[in-house]
């Protein structure tokens, strides 16, 4: 039987069973497992981890465990330069394109207000998605850790918060999304860039009272719906404010 020792840092804690968080614990091991069979065996998935230190050497995922190895797996580092240790993608983590599953509506909607674009349909099977993210190197978004311990999804967050206005916000604190913000340059519903039209062209397509108290508008190609800095957009930007002052007092 081979036995390991391990420790989690930081938020993978969250992963855990209650009496192994933010301690080292002994737990045996198959005889060919891998660092990343035991870590996602653990419950974590692979996606949330940045780094894996074996006997104080940085591994990848495909480091088969001996008996008496100490494992530390160290999250996606913020401030910490870890450049001359072993990262364990090829590709930069933080590639601003997403996919979220079908349980992260809200969320995809107010990235797409922040300007990034967030593939999303609420009929997209896990099978789909995965293709997707292997294809396009997509972001994936979910609460499934099933579904990111996938072999071919590489980049994705586990989505701790509940609610969109707060999902919205952990994202951008985790992937310092703030300095690459376009706020209101994507459409809510098709993800589609939108662009400037003049208020001739869109008067039978508005209401009165928009007509009266509204001058610049901008509209999506694909649906066609018109957009206008209502009482909506002002939600939604002082969202956006509270989500970049978080991100960048962090």
């Amino acid at each position: 039987m081979v036995t390991a020792t391990f420790r989690f840092y930081e938020e993978l804690n969250d992963f855990l069973a209650p009496e192994r968080r933010k301690r080292e614990f002994a737990c045996p091991c198959a005889r060919a497992a891998t660092a990343k069979h035991m870590i996602e065996a653990l419950g974590v998935p692979h996606t949330e981890v940045e780094l894996v230190l074996v006997n104080g050497e940085s591994v990848g995922f495909e480091r088969l465990l001996k008996d008496g190895d100490r494992v530390a797996i160290f999250p996606k580092f913020e401030m910490l330069d870890i450049t001359p240790m072993l990262r364990l993608r090829e590709q930069p983590l933080r590639t601003t394109h997403f996919i979220a599953d079908a349980h992260m509506g809200g969320l995809a909607r107010l990235l797409r207000m922040a300007g990034f674009d967030t593939l999303y349909d609420n009929n997209f099977q896990d099978s789909k998605i995965e293709a997707i993210v292997a294809r396009d190197g997509r972001i994936l978004l979910t609460r499934d850790r099933e579904l990111l311990k996938r072999r071919t999804i590489m980049h994705g967050c586990y989505v701790h918060a509940l609610k969109p206005a707060q999902q919205l916000c952990e994202i951008f604190d985790r992937l310092d999304l703030a300095r690459s913000v376009r706020p209101f340059t994507l459409c809510l519903e098709c993800n589609t860039p939108l662009h400037s039209i003049d208020k001739t062209e869109v008067l039978m397509r508005i209401p009165p009272f928009i007509r009266e108290h509204f001058d610049y508008f901008s509209t999506c190609d694909t649906c066609q719906r018109v957009f206008w800095k209502g009482s909506h957009w002002q939600r939604m930007l002082a969202l956006l404010d509270e989500c970049m002052a978080g991100s960048q007092s962090s």
